[in-house]
């Protein structure tokens, strides 16, 4: 059995020999069906692509999907909000990768929640309250603070900082889209240039360089007109954003939910531990942590 996690920016594997990320932006049209040729069913699959800009609806992205890895694939299984295995496209495909998360972690850590940040987004999961999670949309995750939606690698620095101070003087940031915050995490050290796996927003390089050119373009400036601490403070003001953000909404899950103590996993895993006061799953599944659906499906289905 192979578990496997179909994102909109990000195809992940989970098999016997291992992990397996492949960026596959969907949107520009990416080879899901050549990335899977090399798989070997039976397969477990969740999946939250269909919400990709290149199809007009869920519906019409969980058909394309299904119908994509069934070609491949042709026993394999897709799990649903409705906590349930099936074989063909219904509607409660749709964004059912964190509630396979939950389903495989309920058991062993039903005392905590789970936070995974990932590239796009931040799940935060109350493990103890699963039968209230079942059928849940993202719209409604949004608006229960179950889902941020900014991640370690692919936010629009623009869509979380109107302004940042430059020497004691706010200035307003372009809201065109010049850096992520991949670059954030770069120059502050979060990641490392193998950690930055989509591309740049100029698709430049991926250089701690690079990356603070990128950030001194959000006030319309050249590097050598800010400085690097300039720049660098750019990233730090877009950081403590960021961190208050999901510290906020992951408070306010925790208290609704009375859960004491909080996993982490995704590739934000080790940052989010440290910073919130979490523990990683890291320990006790290794580099699965990092693709937490895609392994947890595939276990869900073998159990």
């Amino acid at each position: 059995m192979i578990g496997i996690d179909i994102g909109g920016a990000n195809l992940k594997i989970v098999d016997d020999d291992g992990v397996h990320i492949h960026y596959c932006p969907l949107w520009q049209g990416a080879p899901l069906a050549d990335l899977l040729r090399g798989c070997r069913g039976p397969a477990a699959v969740v999946m939250s692509g269909e919400l990709a800009d290149c199809f007009s609806s869920k519906m019409e992205g969980i058909r394309w999907i299904v119908e994509t890895v069934q070609k491949v694939i042709p026993d394999a299984i897709f799990y649903g909000i409705d906590a349930a295995f099936h074989t063909r496209p219904v509607l409660e495909l749709a964004a059912a990768n964190w509630l396979a998360s939950a389903d495989y972690l309920r058991e062993d850590y039903p005392d905590a929640v789970l936070l995974d940040v990932g590239s796009t987004t931040a799940d935060i999961i109350p493990l103890n309250l699963f039968d209230d999670l079942r059928g849940l949309t993202d719209t409604r995750r949004l608006q229960e603070h179950y889902l941020v939606y900014t991640g370690l690698l692919r936010t629009n620095v623009a869509t979380l900082l109107r302004s940042v101070t430059l020497d004691g003087t706010v200035t307003p940031v372009s809201t065109e889209y010049f850096a992520s915050s991949a670059d954030v995490h770069l120059v502050l050290g979060h990641i490392s240039p193998e950690d930055y796996t989509v591309p740049a927003a100029d698709s430049g390089e991926k250089t701690i360089d690079a990356a603070l050119r990128r950030l001194a373009r959000v006030v319309c400036a050249d590097l050598d007109e800010i400085g690097r601490e300039g720049a660098l403070e750019i990233a730090r003001q877009f950081w403590d954003c960021q961190r208050a953000m999901i510290a906020c909404a992951l408070e306010r899950v925790q208290s609704r939910s009375g859960a004491g103590r909080v996993i982490t996993a995704g590739i934000g895993a080790d940052l989010f531990a440290r910073e919130l006061g979490g523990v990683t799953l890291k320990a006790g599944i290794g580099e699965a942590a990092d693709a937490l659906p895609a392994y947890a499906v595939r276990e869900v289905a073998l159990r």
